[in-house]
């Protein structure tokens, strides 16, 4: 970028722990920015004095109220405004895509500065299968929920990645090999920072090695496929899917959504479905 940003919005990623991976063209954009919106305005207010430069900032984060989208819209038609998160990239496990939807809406020019990415950096140092992968986020707190949300995750035959606490993570471990069985995983923690680590094993190992020494850091959780010989989907579950699919999606295409998830031929469901209608009628 050899000129000034034009008008528009910039998802700008910034660093997860070692500053020096912001990357030139994301500098540019930040130094240029007419306003910055970020989840914490200390965080990247820090980041700036490392950068060197001062900007306008405003809070953007989980209680933004659409007014604040307003205000951040009407910005972007006639200026640059760049959107960050704490580190990594914005949108992923943040409320941004409600504002980068709105400005589109509202027919504002939006940017992506690519940059790092906790989720990314996780699988590529996790050694896991990485062609099919599904990112979860954070799963509830309240142990009921998270046994509903990981029987959920079971019959899915790709890597998950999951977002944790130091604190939380023994007991996340622990969980997911009551729901999902002996799968090989991975714990990563602290990316791109002094004491980065990577620790391998099952899930049961795991959960060991964490339930007495909760770890430090911020971590990312990667657990590997169901093996060779593992139990398919129950029927129930695909048929529950499917009947939740329509409901929001016409038929090919909840075909193909319940497909993807159960590792399915999308034909085959596709025509399920117009023979179940066909029996209905």
């Amino acid at each position: 970028m050899t000129h000034d940003p034009e008008p528009g919005l910039y998802i700008v990623a910034t660093p997860i722990g070692n500053l020096g991976d912001v990357s030139p063209r994301a500098r540019k954009v930040l130094e240029h920015a007419d306003l910055i919106a970020c989840e914490d305005t200390r965080v990247t207010g820090g980041l700036l004095h490392h950068l060197g430069f001062k900007r306008p900032m405003m809070r953007y984060d989980d209680h933004a109220r659409p007014a604040d989208r307003a205000r951040l819209i009407d910005a972007a038609r006639a200026g640059c405004v760049a959107l960050v998160s704490d580190a990594g990239t914005p949108l992923i496990s943040d409320p941004g895509y409600k504002l980068v939807r709105e400005a589109r809406e509202a027919g504002v020019a939006i940017h992506s500065v690519p940059g790092p990415s906790a989720l990314i950096v996780a699988l590529t140092l996790a050694g896991l299968p990485t062609d099919r992968f599904y990112f979860h986020g954070f799963l509830p707190n309240k142990p009921g929920a998270r046994t509903r949300e990981i029987a959920g995750l079971a019959v899915m035959p790709v890597t998950l990645v999951f977002y944790e606490s130091a604190k939380r993570i023994a007991a996340c471990l622990a969980a997911l090999h009551e729901g999902l069985g002996e799968r090989e995983a991975a714990v990563v923690r602290e990316i791109s920072k002094r004491f980065e680590e990577t620790r391998t094993g099952t899930l049961a190992e795991l959960a060991a090695v964490y339930a007495d020494a909760p770890p430090k850091g911020e971590i990312v959780l990667v657990v590997g496929p169901p093996g060779p010989g593992s139990a398919v989907a129950p029927e129930e579950s695909i048929e529950a899917a499917l009947a939740e699919a329509l409901l929001t999606m016409p038929p090919g295409k909840a075909a193909g959504e319940v497909a993807k998830q159960f590792g399915l031929d999308r034909k085959a469901l596709y025509a399920r479905i117009l023979a179940d209608r066909s029996a209905g009628d």
